[in-house]
């Protein structure tokens, strides 16, 4: 009969916040096991000790690497994963041989924790259950004697190792906050708090529970003196006194984001921000269909054709101290509504109102790198939509973006009232280039509809193509290339002649 495998949360360090269970599962076991770095000290181990009886067998996890290089053929990732394994089949070796093991973790087993990772490795083959614990969040809010999160406040956690932008991202969308991972990475996690505006609602705990537990500001820390067993903490503003007078938002403005073409992916961490802090949603319907608002925030939906209105709608919510997030599809400034808004806040009455872009991933690209890199040259952008400017204006700019030789992205290709704009461009396009030259055609790419389809100019379908499509009509030198790891449409950086 085999053992059992017992993953042991035993709390952010004070022997006393070990659960009963933990305490007596510990002291039951046959083989106590727990990670240390290479001083070969486990603070693990010490939480554990009072638990510990004589005769137990002990199995000392010691990490190759814990923050120095190494030469390990698969660098720092690698030398952990062959050290996971190894660890893994020690402990096999006793649940095997029927001995229960009892594998000690700092905080709650699954939370950043070492045991997630023997965990994966053995319950398949043996019976494994987790005793939770009290998490160094938990420990370093207690620490504070400040409520962490109160009603529809939301708590994020994240680890300092994130680079820089994406901390500043987490930071900014965030009401409460705990950062946990510092020692060397509380330089970065501080100047990405200072640029996300947060730094001044910040504490610093250390080592929580413990008779050496340090609780200061954020900005009377030194960054030379913070040991891994440290975090950050940023409690909602709704309870935390250093949030007093800390002006969180603006007192209003305007933010035109870009949600990207399609695919949730695609939306950057900083509109995600910026969709967070807004109090009020302005936009198309169809894109904000793809918006979750957060209790509380306000929706304006509106038609297509309404944009200078929307933007002064807008404008007018900013200006009576409301954050706006105005919504587009793809990139705001490419067709989309920050021409609008920038265009009707240059009226005289608006010029106090703040106004900022966002920039997402516009439909061109995401086209592009679907096939592969059909724009890697010189290109243009044409909207073959009418509606804001003449038929003729749309000929004259296609006709010499062809003389100069430029690939062409194509939006606005076809809707339900624009019906023969399409075929009219396969029409002049066929006036200069041969029959040959490579089109691709795009739809709702990144979307649950996506399709795409690589052809030529004098086979291009117009019935197919609709608002929703993107075209991208190649160069004489776009070339594309039937392969057996996957099609590839690319038009060459370099250029003869």
């Amino acid at each position: 009969m085999t053992g059992k495998l017992w993953g042991v949360g035993l709390g952010p360090g004070d022997s006393e916040l070990v659960t009963v269970k933990a305490a007596r599962i510990i002291e039951a076991a046959d083989v106590v096991a727990y990670h240390c770095a290479r001083h070969g000290n486990s603070i693990a181990r010490s939480v554990a000790e009072p638990y510990l009886r004589e005769g137990q067998l002990e199995e000392r996890l010691m990490y190759p690497v814990t923050t120095e290089t190494t030469d390990h053929p698969g660098g720092y990732a690698g030398a952990l994963q062959d050290f996971y394994t190894e660890s893994a089949a020690r402990l096999a070796e006793h649940l095997r041989a029927g001995r229960d093991v009892a594998l000690l973790a700092e905080g709650d087993p699954l939370f950043f924790s070492s045991y997630m990772h023997m965990h994966k490795r053995l319950s398949t083959e043996f019976a494994a259950e987790i005793i939770p614990g009290v998490t160094s969040v938990n420990a370093s809010s207690a620490a504070l004697a400040i409520p962490l999160v109160e009603g529809e406040e939301t708590l994020t956690v994240v680890p300092g190792t994130l680079s820089g932008p994406e901390l500043v991202a987490r930071f900014r969308a965030a009401d409460a906050i705990a950062v946990l991972k510092l020692g060397r990475t509380f330089g970065r996690v501080r100047d990405a708090l200072e640029s996300a505006g947060r730094a001044d609602e910040a504490w610093y705990v250390e080592r929580a529970s413990t008779d050496v537990q340090r609780v200061a500001p954020l900005s009377e820390v030194n960054p030379e003196e913070v040991p891994y067993f440290s975090m950050v903490v940023v409690p909602g503003a709704r309870n935390n006194p250093r949030a007093a007078g800390v002006e969180r938002q603006a007192a209003g403005e305007v933010v035109v984001i870009g949600l990207g073409p399609g695919a949730d992916d695609w939306t950057t961490p900083e509109v995600q921000a910026e969709l967070a802090l807004a109090t009020d949603l302005v936009g198309y319907k169809t894109y904000l269909a793809r918006v979750a608002p957060r209790p509380g925030q306000r929706v304006h939906a509106s038609d297509n054709r309404v944009e200078a209105e929307r933007a002064e709608y807008a404008l007018d919510l900013a200006s009576r101290g409301a954050r706006v997030a105005v919504v587009s599809s793809g990139d705001p400034g490419v067709f989309a509504m920050a021409t609008a808004v920038a265009e009707v806040a240059a009226e005289p009455r608006w010029h106090d109102v703040r106004v900022r872009v966002a920039p997402g991933v516009t439909a061109a690209n995401a086209v592009a790198a679907a096939v592969g890199a059909p724009l890697g040259h010189d290109f243009a952008v044409v909207s073959l939509s009418d509606r804001l400017k003449p038929w003729d204006v749309i000929v004259d700019r296609i006709r010499h973006a062809v003389a100069a030789d430029l690939v062409i992205a194509i939006y606005n290709p076809g809707s339900g009232s624009r019906t023969w704009q399409v075929g009219a461009l396969k029409e002049l396009l066929l006036e200069t280039v041969a029959p040959d030259r490579v089109l691709v055609v795009g739809r709702d790419v990144g979307g649950p509809d996506q399709t795409l389809h690589t052809t030529t100019v004098g086979a291009l379908d117009p019935a197919v193509v609709d608002m929703r499509t993107l075209l991208i009509v190649g160069s004489s030198a776009t070339t594309a290339v039937t392969r057996s790891g996957g099609d590839l449409v690319y038009t060459p950086r370099h250029h003869e002649g």
